[in-house]
C-alpha cells in the first residue's frame, strides 16, 4: 500500500504560509480563494489550496485529522480529489457565524457543483475524515473521536475511474485567513466494504 508523504506531495494553489514535517501539515490559507462551479450562485471559482498526491490505486482509505481556528465565513479545510478544474471532490467543515458551521461536502462532475450539508456547533474544531475508493466510486466519513466514523455521502467521480490526485484541503473564500492543521494521516486497506446483494 502506498502512503501520503507530505513532503513529497505537490500543491494546486500554493499558499504564501506553510509547513510541512513529516506526520504534520500546517496551512495558513490565503484570502479569496475556493473551489466552486457553476450551480445555482453562477461564480466559478478554481484556487483552493490543496496538498495533493497522485495515485493509480483503486482501493483505499485515506484518514486525516483536521483541526482548525476558523471565524470568517465560509473558512473550511478538509480533504479533497482534485481532477481539474470542472472535476474534484472536497469536504470539510465551514464556518458560518459564532454559533454555526457546516460539515458539508461538494462533489463537482463535468463543471457543476452540488452542495450537502449538516449543522454542526461552532464550537467543534477539529474533525477526522475518511475518503475511501472503490475504483470510480467513493465514500465520504467524517468522526469526531477518530475511532467511530459516520457516512456522509457515497458518489462517483466520473474523472475518477484511474489516476486520482488526493489531499488536504484549505482556503479562505472571503478577505480572511486562519490555519489549519492536519496529522494522522495515513491510508489502508480500503476500509469501505464491498456491497453484496
Amino acid at each position: 500500500m502506498f502512503e501520503f508523504n507530505a513532503k513529497e506531495a505537490k500543491w494546486f494553489f500554493k499558499p504564501q504560509n506553510y509547513v510541512i514535517e513529516k506526520d504534520r501539515v500546517e496551512i495558513i490559507t490565503d484570502s479569496n480563494t475556493d473551489f466552486w462551479q457553476r450551480t445555482y450562485y453562477g461564480f466559478r471559482n478554481d484556487n483552493a489550496h490543496v496538498l495533493y498526491i497522485t495515485t493509480d490505486e483503486r482501493y483505499f482509505s485515506f484518514t486525516v485529522k483536521a483541526e482548525f481556528n476558523s471565524t470568517a465565513l465560509f473558512d473550511q479545510c478538509g480533504v479533497a480529489i482534485y481532477q481539474n478544474s470542472e472535476n474534484w471532490v472536497k469536504a470539510g467543515i465551514e464556518f458560518h457565524d459564532n454559533n454555526t458551521a457546516w460539515l458539508g461536502s461538494v462533489v463537482t462532475n463535468h463543471g457543476y457543483s452540488d452542495w450537502a450539508t449538516t449543522d454542526v456547533g461552532a464550537f467543534v474544531k477539529c474533525m477526522w475524515y475518511r475518503l475511501s475508493r472503490r475504483e470510480g466510486d467513493y465514500c465520504l466519513e467524517n468522526s469526531f473521536d477518530g475511532i467511530n466514523f459516520k457516512q456522509m455521502r457515497i458518489f462517483h467521480l466520473f474523472e475518477g475511474e484511474k489516476e486520482i490526485n488526493i489531499g488536504l484541503l484549505a482556503c479562505s473564500p472571503s478577505k480572511s485567513s486562519f490555519k489549519s492543521v492536519f496529522t494522522e494521516m495515513k491510508i489502508t486497506d480500503c476500509l469501505w466494504k464491498e456491497h453484496k446483494s
